[in-house]
């Protein structure tokens, strides 16, 4: 079975303690359903028409276990408090 992988972007932080709230609750819910976090930050160097945006970079077992993971009671918790506090993009993808 194929890895999944969670690639989030920050298009704009709009509210930096909305956005901690958000991190201290978000990162043990992921962890408790598979989540490992491989990369997290500003990028070093952006290249083409990419932006330098905080990404966040986490492996699951499968899309199964990544989109349970965002389903997740914990995580909507996160979600509920980060509110406005960001504009992000958030995908899941399957590994080759």
């Amino acid at each position: 079975m194929p890895k999944a992988f969670w690639i989030s972007t920050y298009r704009a932080v709009n509210d930096p303690v909305k956005v901690a709230a958000y991190a201290q609750l978000a990162g043990p819910a992921l962890v408790a359903n598979g989540a490992r976090f491989l990369a997290r930050g500003e990028p070093t160097k952006v290249y083409e028409l990419g932006l330098a945006q905080r990404t966040v970079l986490v492996e699951f077992d499968s899309i199964e276990q990544a989109m349970a993971a965002h389903d997740s009671a914990a995580y909507q918790a996160a979600l509920v408090a980060l509110g406005d506090g960001a504009d992000r993009d958030i995908r899941i993808i399957e590994g080759l």
